[in-house]
């Protein structure tokens, strides 16, 4: 299975619906809490090359993008096979 990351924040909705998504695929991820981490956040910015919004999905080594991106993958039957690589 692809190794999962996911950059979040708290209080945030997208980033909620996300990791209930990936919940719901029983996927193994992880979760960087880049809120309050400024280290973090310039980690996550330099990976996604300049995706400053949270969340920020990898899948493997490819930048998915946020939870619309994550959502719009499932949705067209796409996630399922990135995820079992």
């Amino acid at each position: 299975m692809a190794k999962v990351t996911i950059y979040t924040r708290p209080m945030c909705g997208y980033c909620a619906r996300a990791v209930s998504l990936l919940k719901s695929k029983k996927v193994d991820f992880e979760e960087i809490d880049a809120g309050f981490d400024q280290k973090k956040r310039e980690e996550m910015v330099q990976r996604s090359r300049g995706g400053r919004t949270f969340p920020q999905i990898f899948i493997g080594k490819d930048h998915v993008g946020g939870c619309d991106e994550l959502v719009a993958l499932d949705r067209a039957g796409k996630l399922d096979a990135m995820l079992s690589l």
